[in-house]
Protein backbone atom coordinates (compact mmCIF):
# COMPACT_ATOMS: atom_id res chain seq x y z
CA UNK A 1 0.00 0.00 0.00
CA UNK A 2 1.63 3.16 -1.11
CA UNK A 3 2.16 5.81 1.30
CA UNK A 4 -0.34 8.63 1.77
CA UNK A 5 1.28 11.56 3.63
CA UNK A 6 -1.64 13.86 3.18
CA UNK A 7 -4.47 11.31 4.29
CA UNK A 8 -2.54 10.68 7.57
CA UNK A 9 -2.39 14.78 8.00
CA UNK A 10 -6.13 15.04 7.43
CA UNK A 11 -7.35 12.31 9.88
CA UNK A 12 -5.38 13.41 12.74
CA UNK A 13 -3.78 16.78 12.54
CA UNK A 14 -7.35 18.74 10.85
CA UNK A 15 -9.20 17.37 13.55
CA UNK A 16 -6.98 19.70 16.11
CA UNK A 17 -7.40 22.76 14.02
CA UNK A 18 -10.90 22.35 13.09
CA UNK A 19 -9.96 22.49 9.61
CA UNK A 20 -11.81 21.38 6.71
CA UNK A 21 -8.94 22.49 3.81
CA UNK A 22 -5.38 23.23 3.45
CA UNK A 23 -6.28 27.25 3.85
CA UNK A 24 -7.70 26.54 6.72
CA UNK A 25 -5.00 24.49 8.01
CA UNK A 26 -2.48 26.77 7.92
CA UNK A 27 -4.29 29.72 8.83
CA UNK A 28 -5.42 27.69 12.22
CA UNK A 29 -1.16 25.80 12.09
CA UNK A 30 0.13 29.70 12.10
CA UNK A 31 -2.02 31.34 15.18
CA UNK A 32 -1.23 28.22 16.87
CA UNK A 33 2.54 28.46 16.97
CA UNK A 34 1.87 31.42 19.47
CA UNK A 35 0.60 29.14 22.50
CA UNK A 36 3.35 26.85 20.80
CA UNK A 37 6.22 29.60 21.97
CA UNK A 38 4.33 30.40 25.36
CA UNK A 39 4.98 27.13 26.10
CA UNK A 40 8.26 26.84 25.13
CA UNK A 41 9.30 30.22 27.13
CA UNK A 42 7.58 28.74 30.43
CA UNK A 43 8.68 25.39 30.14
CA UNK A 44 12.30 25.01 28.62
CA UNK A 45 15.24 25.61 30.85
CA UNK A 46 17.74 27.39 28.78
CA UNK A 47 19.90 28.28 31.13
CA UNK A 48 23.83 26.75 31.12
CA UNK A 49 24.46 27.47 34.81
CA UNK A 50 21.93 24.81 35.60
CA UNK A 51 22.93 21.16 35.50
CA UNK A 52 20.18 19.49 37.39
CA UNK A 53 19.93 15.71 36.50
CA UNK A 54 17.79 15.10 38.94
CA UNK A 55 14.59 14.33 36.69
CA UNK A 56 14.17 10.52 36.66
CA UNK A 57 13.28 10.79 32.60
CA UNK A 58 16.72 11.54 30.78
CA UNK A 59 17.63 11.22 27.25
CA UNK A 60 21.41 11.27 25.91
CA UNK A 61 21.98 14.32 24.32
CA UNK A 62 23.00 13.34 21.16
CA UNK A 63 20.33 11.00 20.83
CA UNK A 64 17.98 13.27 22.37
CA UNK A 65 19.38 15.97 19.57
CA UNK A 66 18.65 13.63 16.44
CA UNK A 67 15.35 12.51 17.84
CA UNK A 68 14.32 15.76 18.63
CA UNK A 69 15.00 17.62 15.46
CA UNK A 70 14.03 14.89 12.80
CA UNK A 71 10.61 15.52 12.41
CA UNK A 72 11.26 18.72 11.17
CA UNK A 73 13.24 16.97 8.54
CA UNK A 74 11.60 14.14 7.79
CA UNK A 75 8.33 15.17 7.21
CA UNK A 76 8.98 17.59 4.11
CA UNK A 77 10.81 14.95 2.55
CA UNK A 78 7.99 12.44 3.17
CA UNK A 79 5.82 15.02 1.17
CA UNK A 80 7.78 15.63 -1.56
CA UNK A 81 9.08 11.91 -2.19
CA UNK A 82 5.30 10.30 -1.01
CA UNK A 83 2.67 13.28 -1.23
CA UNK A 84 0.34 14.68 -3.90
CA UNK A 85 3.40 17.55 -4.98
CA UNK A 86 0.33 20.40 -6.47
CA UNK A 87 2.23 23.09 -6.22
CA UNK A 88 5.81 21.61 -6.07
CA UNK A 89 6.43 21.98 -9.77
CA UNK A 90 7.39 25.59 -8.76
CA UNK A 91 11.10 26.60 -8.56
CA UNK A 92 11.36 28.28 -6.01
CA UNK A 93 9.29 26.45 -4.08
CA UNK A 94 11.17 23.94 -4.29
CA UNK A 95 14.36 25.86 -3.02
CA UNK A 96 12.46 27.68 -0.39
CA UNK A 97 11.43 24.45 1.06
CA UNK A 98 15.12 23.10 0.42
CA UNK A 99 16.44 25.77 2.53
CA UNK A 100 14.21 24.88 5.59
CA UNK A 101 15.43 21.45 4.72
CA UNK A 102 18.86 22.02 4.75
CA UNK A 103 18.68 23.69 8.07
CA UNK A 104 16.77 20.73 9.97
CA UNK A 105 19.74 18.51 7.67
CA UNK A 106 22.46 20.21 9.36
CA UNK A 107 20.42 20.12 13.07
CA UNK A 108 19.49 16.90 12.61
CA UNK A 109 22.38 14.78 11.33
CA UNK A 110 26.02 16.58 11.26
CA UNK A 111 24.98 19.03 15.00
CA UNK A 112 24.88 15.51 16.84
CA UNK A 113 27.50 13.80 15.30
CA UNK A 114 29.30 16.44 16.34
CA UNK A 115 28.12 17.30 20.21
CA UNK A 116 31.40 16.91 22.84
CA UNK A 117 28.76 17.56 25.60
CA UNK A 118 27.46 14.39 27.34
CA UNK A 119 24.96 16.31 29.19
CA UNK A 120 21.36 14.83 28.81
CA UNK A 121 18.14 16.09 28.25
CA UNK A 122 15.61 15.94 30.38
CA UNK A 123 11.77 14.44 29.01
CA UNK A 124 9.71 17.60 28.97
CA UNK A 125 11.79 20.04 27.17
CA UNK A 126 12.76 17.11 24.76
CA UNK A 127 8.94 16.33 24.62
CA UNK A 128 8.18 19.88 23.73
CA UNK A 129 10.97 20.22 20.97
CA UNK A 130 9.79 16.79 19.10
CA UNK A 131 6.37 18.27 19.32
CA UNK A 132 7.46 21.84 17.85
CA UNK A 133 9.53 20.34 15.13
CA UNK A 134 6.54 17.82 13.92
CA UNK A 135 4.31 20.76 13.68
CA UNK A 136 6.77 22.65 12.17
CA UNK A 137 7.74 20.03 9.72
CA UNK A 138 3.81 19.55 8.65
CA UNK A 139 3.15 23.43 8.73
CA UNK A 140 5.71 24.26 6.23
CA UNK A 141 5.79 20.78 4.43
CA UNK A 142 1.92 21.43 3.47
CA UNK A 143 2.57 25.16 2.45
CA UNK A 144 5.26 24.57 -0.06
CA UNK A 145 4.49 21.12 -1.37
CA UNK A 146 0.88 21.55 -1.25
CA UNK A 147 -0.93 25.02 -0.98
CA UNK A 148 1.03 27.72 -2.76
CA UNK A 149 3.03 28.05 -5.83
CA UNK A 150 5.12 30.91 -6.43
CA UNK A 151 5.30 32.23 -9.57
CA UNK A 152 9.24 31.44 -10.57
CA UNK A 153 8.70 34.39 -13.78
CA UNK A 154 7.74 36.76 -11.00
CA UNK A 155 9.83 35.66 -7.99
CA UNK A 156 13.08 35.33 -9.60
CA UNK A 157 13.12 39.78 -9.69
CA UNK A 158 11.98 40.23 -6.27
CA UNK A 159 15.32 41.30 -4.53
CA UNK A 160 13.97 39.88 -1.04
CA UNK A 161 14.43 36.88 -2.44
CA UNK A 162 18.00 37.01 -3.00
CA UNK A 163 19.20 39.29 -0.11
CA UNK A 164 17.45 36.27 2.12
CA UNK A 165 19.20 33.56 0.31
CA UNK A 166 22.17 35.87 1.60
CA UNK A 167 21.17 36.19 4.72
CA UNK A 168 20.11 32.33 5.21
CA UNK A 169 23.84 31.48 4.20
CA UNK A 170 25.67 34.05 5.91
CA UNK A 171 23.69 33.24 9.36
CA UNK A 172 24.15 29.34 8.98
CA UNK A 173 27.87 30.37 8.56
CA UNK A 174 27.76 32.47 11.99
CA UNK A 175 26.02 29.68 13.65
CA UNK A 176 28.22 26.76 12.47
CA UNK A 177 31.05 28.93 13.22
CA UNK A 178 30.43 30.26 16.85
CA UNK A 179 29.84 25.95 17.46
CA UNK A 180 32.90 24.83 16.66
CA UNK A 181 34.46 27.17 19.43
CA UNK A 182 32.07 25.88 21.97
CA UNK A 183 33.04 22.64 20.96
CA UNK A 184 36.77 23.02 20.97
CA UNK A 185 36.35 24.53 24.67
CA UNK A 186 34.65 21.83 25.99
CA UNK A 187 37.22 19.26 24.58
CA UNK A 188 39.42 21.21 26.41
CA UNK A 189 37.78 20.45 29.52
CA UNK A 190 37.81 24.28 30.11
CA UNK A 191 35.04 27.04 29.67
CA UNK A 192 37.11 30.55 28.73
CA UNK A 193 35.85 33.59 27.68
CA UNK A 194 35.24 32.66 23.89
CA UNK A 195 36.99 35.67 21.38
CA UNK A 196 37.29 36.62 18.20
CA UNK A 197 34.44 37.02 15.65
CA UNK A 198 30.87 38.08 16.68
CA UNK A 199 32.15 36.84 19.93
CA UNK A 200 34.15 40.41 20.40
CA UNK A 201 30.17 42.12 19.92
CA UNK A 202 27.42 39.31 21.46
CA UNK A 203 28.08 36.70 24.06
CA UNK A 204 25.98 34.27 21.54
CA UNK A 205 26.83 34.31 18.13
CA UNK A 206 25.05 30.78 17.91
CA UNK A 207 21.99 32.02 18.51
CA UNK A 208 22.38 35.38 16.34
CA UNK A 209 23.57 33.35 13.46
CA UNK A 210 20.24 30.97 14.00
CA UNK A 211 18.11 34.01 14.20
CA UNK A 212 19.82 35.90 11.03
CA UNK A 213 19.36 32.41 9.05
CA UNK A 214 15.35 32.20 9.76
CA UNK A 215 14.69 35.71 8.66
CA UNK A 216 16.64 34.59 5.74
CA UNK A 217 14.58 31.84 5.52
CA UNK A 218 11.43 34.17 6.03
CA UNK A 219 12.70 37.04 3.17
CA UNK A 220 12.96 34.60 0.48
CA UNK A 221 9.43 33.57 0.41
CA UNK A 222 7.77 35.90 2.69
CA UNK A 223 5.42 33.16 3.31
CA UNK A 224 3.44 33.34 7.14
CA UNK A 225 4.83 30.08 8.41
CA UNK A 226 8.25 31.03 7.41
CA UNK A 227 7.72 34.61 8.88
CA UNK A 228 6.21 33.07 12.27
CA UNK A 229 8.88 30.55 12.39
CA UNK A 230 11.41 33.62 12.28
CA UNK A 231 9.36 35.34 14.86
CA UNK A 232 9.25 32.75 17.55
CA UNK A 233 12.96 31.93 17.14
CA UNK A 234 13.70 35.40 17.50
CA UNK A 235 11.75 35.40 20.57
CA UNK A 236 13.13 31.72 22.04
CA UNK A 237 16.88 32.41 21.20
CA UNK A 238 16.89 35.74 22.75
CA UNK A 239 16.06 34.42 25.69
CA UNK A 240 18.16 31.57 25.75
CA UNK A 241 20.79 34.03 25.38
CA UNK A 242 20.12 36.33 27.67
CA UNK A 243 20.14 33.62 30.47
CA UNK A 244 23.40 32.89 28.97
CA UNK A 245 24.67 35.97 28.80
CA UNK A 246 23.95 36.26 32.55
CA UNK A 247 25.91 33.34 33.86
CA UNK A 248 29.01 34.58 31.90
CA UNK A 249 28.88 37.70 33.71
CA UNK A 250 28.63 36.01 37.21
CA UNK A 251 30.83 33.28 36.33
CA UNK A 252 34.03 35.78 34.75
CA UNK A 253 34.72 38.62 37.19
CA UNK A 254 36.40 39.98 33.66
CA UNK A 255 34.26 39.49 31.45
CA UNK A 256 33.55 42.39 28.58
CA UNK A 257 30.85 44.53 29.88
CA UNK A 258 30.52 46.00 26.34
CA UNK A 259 29.03 42.51 25.19
CA UNK A 260 25.43 42.06 24.78
CA UNK A 261 23.69 39.18 24.89
CA UNK A 262 22.57 38.24 20.96
CA UNK A 263 22.46 41.56 19.40
CA UNK A 264 25.07 43.87 18.34
CA UNK A 265 24.57 47.41 20.40
CA UNK A 266 21.30 46.53 20.78
CA UNK A 267 20.58 43.41 23.57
Amino acid sequence: MKLQPEALIEAYVYPLFMATNERELISGMCWGSIPLVVASLIIQDSSPSSSSTSSRFLIPGRIARFLQECPAFFIPVVLVAYGKQKTYDSVVNQLCLGLFIMHFFQRCFISPLLMTSQKPTRFLPFLLAFLTHTYNGILHGIYFVNYYRFNDEEWFYKPNFYIGFAFFLYGMKINIGADSVFRKSEIQSQLQIPTGGWFEKISCPHYFGEIVEMWGYALVSLAPPALVLAATTTLLLARRALHSHQWYLKKYEDYPRTRKAVFPFLL
